[in-house]
């Protein structure tokens, strides 16, 4: 297991889930991130500037990281740049039509106890699942 980091991902999600609880908290808003980009993008004046404060926080987080480590993650993408931009619309397109995204519904809605996040969260795994055994495995085997 090459992608085995217990600690960093231990970190990180108590991090996701410290933002979610304090946007909540002093906010009273979901951290859907599909939700918050769509406010930043077309909502009003006055909802717009924390959503953008906090859009630019996760943009910020590779820069801090950098500084912190002397380098930044390696990344390698393994598909095409027109594969990759039909797959982003089509997320974009699935979390509008399901009324959010994995953050807003598996982070924000399951610790709520939602069951429309947890429905919402159960269907996004599958899919997942289902496309993962489609695109590496082919159909039928």
């Amino acid at each position: 297991m090459e992608n085995f980091t217990p600690l960093q991902s231990l970190v990180g999600g108590l991090l996701i889930g410290t933002a979610a609880l304090l946007l909540m908290a002093l906010r009273g808003k979901i951290a859907g991130i599909s939700g918050i980009v769509a406010g930043g993008l077309i909502g009003g004046a006055g909802s717009r500037g924390w959503r953008l404060a906090f859009l630019a926080g996760l943009i910020a987080a590779l820069p801090v990281w950098t500084l912190l480590n002397g380098s930044a993650p390696q990344i390698e993408l393994t598909s095409n740049w027109p594969l990759l931009a039909i797959a982003g619309l089509l997320v974009g397109f699935g979390t509008r039509l399901g009324g959010g995204c994995t953050s807003g519904h598996g982070v924000c809605g399951i610790g709520r106890l939602s069951v429309r996040s947890i429905i919402a969260t159960g269907t996004f795994m599958v899919v997942a699942i289902i496309t993962y055994a489609v695109v590496y495995h082919g159909i039928g085997g």
